[in-house]
């Protein structure tokens, strides 16, 4: 099981860089915004073996430390 956790954190990660290629026309603290919910929502699916809700609180908080980042 350890592997399939390691694939599906891989698989996100993908996802990850592909979906912030469009980030392009994205002011700076958008940019971050998104990239540090990404980052937060990958870190908390592996730290949580996949559980839906440590994805998203991952993500959240993420999100919220990516926002106020550079302020």
């Amino acid at each position: 099981m350890a592997i399939y956790g390691k694939v599906k954190a891989g698989v996100a990660a993908l996802v990850l860089l592909v979906g912030l290629s469009a980030c392009a026309n994205m002011s700076t603290r958008d940019r971050n915004t998104a990239i540090g919910a990404g980052v937060g929502g990958v870190a908390g699916s592996v730290l949580t073996d996949g559980s839906a809700v440590g994805t998203i609180g991952g993500a959240v908080v993420g999100g919220v430390i990516g926002n106020q980042t550079g302020k």
